[in-house]
């Protein structure tokens, strides 16, 4: 069992067996010229790519399968929507666990944008991670439209939308809290902290990432179909290009960037409590001058 002493001071610091990495820069300009930083880049834009082809084609897929209007499907067939959920969640998994030592395996610009409000990645990094994220996702619901374009018009494209019967507050709150659960999920995973004392958890830290994704589809699908990554909610409206699509696009940016944030507070200011660390590193070198 690893040693879980944290409080201030020179000697409590030295018994600790693991060490919290510095703050990234708030803009480090000197990425853009490093190839690393271009092939995370490219791990993004082609995981996000991925993410959204294999995904969005599970829900055509499966509004194909239940139509018994057109083509006399079983309403109770196909994946369901438990289906659907471990797709996306099953993704996720996959791909963290194939770029985590690239890029990361942020494949979600609510999750770049959490990482980075706790200074994670600089904001070089992250605005270059959301352009290539939304870049991605644009890319692979076209692969998805080009390869089905009479299935893809017919079921939706797979743009997230409110469903009926729900306010804007209901679909926004979903999101605000769904995305915090995802985030919160990341941060916990991928703690330093954690993994001095677990030596397992570096192994398996996409797995609970992945999980948390299935979970909360399987909640709010019914309500939003479920954004938690705008880059996924915008890949679908663009290239389903609906009027509804983009009238509720906002609360796919604006709810996912509010749990993220309250997220990133929540992980680095109570659980961790890097205010007080820092104040009792201020005191402690204070008292030494």
């Amino acid at each position: 069992m690893g040693k879980d002493i944290e409080a201030g001071g020179h000697s409590d610091y030295a018994l600790k067996d693991y060490q919290d990495p510095p703050p990234a820069p708030l803009v480090d300009a000197e990425e853009l010229g490093k190839w690393s930083f271009y092939r995370a880049l490219i791990a993004e834009f082609v995981a996000t790519l991925l993410f959204l082809y294999i995904t969005v084609l599970t829900v055509i897929g499966y509004k194909s399968q239940t139509d018994t209007i057109k083509n006399g499907g079983d309403v109770c067939g196909g994946v369901g929507i438990l289906g659907i959920a471990w797709a996306f969640g099953g993704m996720i998994f996959i791909l963290v666990y194939c770029t985590a030592g690239i890029s990361g395996g942020h494949i979600n610009p609510a999750v770049t944008f959490g990482l980075f409000l706790a200074r994670k990645v600089s904001l070089v990094r992250a605005v270059m991670y959301m352009v290539a994220q939304c870049l991605g996702a644009i890319c692979g619901v076209g692969l998805v439209k080009a390869f089905q374009k009479s299935y893809y018009d017919k079921y939706g494209g797979g743009a997230n939308e409110l469903s009926a019967g729900y306010s804007e507050g209901t679909g926004l709150a979903a999101e605000i809290i769904g995305t915090f659960v995802l985030v919160y999920t990341v941060f916990s995973a991928t703690d330093p902290k954690r993994n001095a004392r677990d030596s397992h958890v570096p192994v398996l830290a996409p797995l609970p990432i992945g999980f948390a994704v299935f979970m909360v589809h399987l909640a709010t699908i019914p309500i939003t179909g479920t954004g938690i990554n705008p880059a996924r909610s915008l890949g679908a409206a663009v290239i389903y290009n609906n009027n509804k699509a983009w009238a509720d696009q906002w609360i796919f940016w604006v709810g996912p960037f509010i749990g993220a944030a309250i997220a990133a507070f929540y992980h680095q200011y109570i659980l961790r409590a890097a205010a007080v660390k820092a104040l009792g590193s201020h005191r402690s070198s204070a008292s030494h001058m």
